[in-house]
């Protein structure tokens, strides 16, 4: 398998997972728009793992790749050429929701772009905490669940059940990231408060993936597979 099909993975995935995750929350109603995104984002990203998963691993996430990296299973070349098919897929996610929203006549329901922020229900330390939090839990499931043959046919499910229920927790109080990707396109089209803000949903769940990393090899030990072993957080070694 070349890179390049496994970039060309990590780009759509990343697209598809903002553009519907993100759209779902420009587009939800007020009643009960946090289930409408948190099942958004939890069901396309089962459907990825499932579908790119044994391409690129399905990673869709810098947080993530990160963890992935720190386990060793991808090349610091390797992270580096997957946060870039990251970052661009979500630029062009943001891009169709923008334009959507300028001249397609949808009306945004977030006000931002479906962007990340504090201030309103969340202070800088809080959000800096819950993304922390949250994408440390995030990727552990990732890492633990694909880390064993015998969850392979569950892995999709764990994985898209889990950021379903950090939306829940979070998407009304700094919209939920957990992703540095997913923040970077909407804040870069939305400018403003949510490109200056844009640093803490970068940082802090990039430290929550590290956290992650060093806590799954705790609990896997010397059980965890090596390169290509499953499919929802490998990459290219």
């Amino acid at each position: 398998m070349t890179d390049t099909r496994r970039h060309v993975a990590e780009f759509l995935g990343t697209l598809l997972l903002v553009l519907v995750g993100v759209g779902s929350a420009v587009a939800a109603r007020v009643d009960g728009g946090v289930v409408v995104v948190a099942l958004a984002f939890g069901f396309i990203m089962l459907t990825l793992v499932y579908t790119i998963g044994p391409l690129s691993g399905s990673h869709v996430n810098p947080a993530v790749t990160l963890g992935v990296l720190l386990s060793g299973e991808i090349s610091r070349r390797g992270a580096v050429a997957y946060w870039i098919a990251q970052l661009a897929g979500a630029l062009v996610a943001a891009f169709i929701l923008w334009v959507l929203t300028r001249w397609g006549d949808v009306a945004d329901q977030t006000g931002a772009l479906g962007s990340n922020g504090y201030g309103a229900t969340i202070n800088l330390g809080g959000a800096a905490l819950l993304e922390t939090v949250l994408t440390f839990v995030f990727v552990l499931v990732v890492l633990v669940v694909t880390s064993r043959t015998e969850y392979r046919a569950a892995t999709g499910v764990a994985i898209g059940l889990t950021l379903a229920a950090v939306h829940l927790v979070a998407v009304t109080l700094d919209g939920t990231s957990v992703n540095p990707a997913r923040s970077f396109g909407p804040a870069v089209f939305e400018g403003g408060a949510a490109l200056r803000q844009l640093w803490v949903f970068i940082v802090f769940p990039l430290l929550g993936g590290a956290l992650a990393a060093l806590v799954a090899r705790l609990i896997l030990g010397s059980s965890r597979p090596g390169p290509g072993e499953h499919g929802a957080a490998t990459g290219p070694a």
